[in-house]
């Protein structure tokens, strides 16, 4: 299952914003592998205060997410799906600009971050 894990500043969470961001990544990841796996995804956004918010060792008043999404190592390396490590960071790069704004789109960090098969469990069982 895809996961993604936002981290961004606080009151950049307005309690409308949250939706729009949770159904955008979801969509990055159906455009790059269809409706199928857009189902799937997880998503958290984890708000931190801006005083605990801090690029190149000094704190920002920049909403600066931190994105990073997870799932299965080998869904990066499906032949059927070329490019698909570039695809997600542009997809998911798009989907918060979208929604926060384009000025945020140069402060947006994207990780992608593959699980070997075996380290991946659902309801208490190893997937």
């Amino acid at each position: 299952m895809p996961h993604y894990t936002v981290h961004l500043t606080e009151d950049a969470l307005d309690g409308t914003v949250e939706a729009e961001l949770i159904r955008a990544l979801a969509d990055a990841v159906g455009s790059v592998y269809g409706e199928r796996l857009r189902g799937l995804v997880g998503v958290d956004l984890i708000g931190i205060p801006r005083h605990r918010r801090g690029i190149g060792g000094i704190p920002t008043d920049k909403i600066a997410p931190s994105v990073t999404l997870s799932m299965r190592e080998a869904a990066y390396h499906l032949p059927q799906v070329p490019d698909a490590v570039p695809r997600l960071i542009g997809a998911t790069t798009d989907a918060v600009a979208a929604v926060l704004g384009e000025d945020v789109r140069a402060q947006t960090i994207v990780s992608i971050a593959g699980v070997p098969d075996g380290r991946t469990g659902v309801a208490g069982a190893v997937a």
